[in-house]
């Protein structure tokens, strides 16, 4: 019994000091964001390492999203003679919770996982213990422009996420299945708000890569700096992203649509 209140008396301690170094650590980035937005080519480049090479893999998985979207939703539609509905359903489906959702799960695991490490093995190199001996601050030099980078990249790749899946969906249901054109578009345009659900939608996506950046670059800042406590810092990135973004996305829709 006494191993198990250490055991759990130690995890507490543990995880309150991390919560503390954890909002010291934000609150810095936040301090020197003017440093990172004055030397603006220090963040433009992390914009295009982060938001550039994640293009890819956004846009395949937001094309195949919109055919499964397409497909299914003209299935369930049908059912109720709404077949014509089918731009709606796509277009509110992505732009309120699949777009920023899905789009926040693949930055976390193909961008957040590589800030990690990269922030990590420059930690293991003594690349920052070297920044501090020559009064360059590491956290103004190297963690903000990748903070800011994340959170300028996420809703630009959620909007992309978004308009590649509203084609795909065009593509099954308008191309291959024979739905309407015109009625795909219209129900569309006439269902879709700009600021209720577009709006609510970059709005997530904004969260969503403050949350998954900031864990990205707490973790590599973190770390214990040999290979193993970077591996394990790269892993409890992609947990630790994926499970806030899907808290964060019930609460922010409570909030939103409720």
């Amino acid at each position: 019994m006494t191993g198990i209140l250490q055991a759990l008396g130690r995890w507490i301690v543990d995880g309150v000091a991390k919560l503390g170094f954890g909002a010291r650590l934000f609150g810095q980035l936040l301090v020197h964001s003017g440093i990172a937005f004055r030397r603006l080519q220090l963040t433009i480049a992390q914009i295009h390492f982060i938001g550039n090479y994640s293009l890819v893999i956004i846009v395949i998985s937001g094309l195949f999203v919109g055919f499964v979207l397409g497909l299914q939703g003209y299935n369930t539609l049908q059912r109720y003679g709404s077949e014509q509905a089918l731009g709606l359903l796509v277009a509110l489906s992505l732009v309120r919770e699949l777009g920023p959702v899905i789009t926040a799960l693949l930055f976390a695991g193909r961008a957040g996982t590589s800030i990690t490490a990269e922030i990590g093995l420059m930690k293991a190199g003594e690349q920052l213990a070297a920044m501090d001996m020559m009064a360059v601050s590491p956290i103004a030099r190297v963690l903000a422009p990748r903070f800011w980078a994340g959170v300028v990249s996420m809703p630009m790749l959620a909007a992309m996420f978004s308009a590649v899946g509203v084609f795909g969906g065009y593509i099954v249901g308008v191309m291959l299945i024979g739905v309407d054109d015109g009625a795909f578009w219209s129900q569309m345009q006439n269902g879709v708000d700009w600021l209720e659900d577009v709006g609510n939608g970059v709005i997530k996506s904004v969260v969503f890569g403050i949350a998954v950046t900031f864990i990205a670059v707490f973790e590599g800042y973190a770390c214990q700096p040999t290979p193993e406590g970077v591996s394990h810092a790269t892993t409890r990135t992609v947990v630790s992203s994926s499970l806030t973004v899907l808290a964060l996305d019930f609460i922010l829709t409570a909030l939103m649509f409720s």
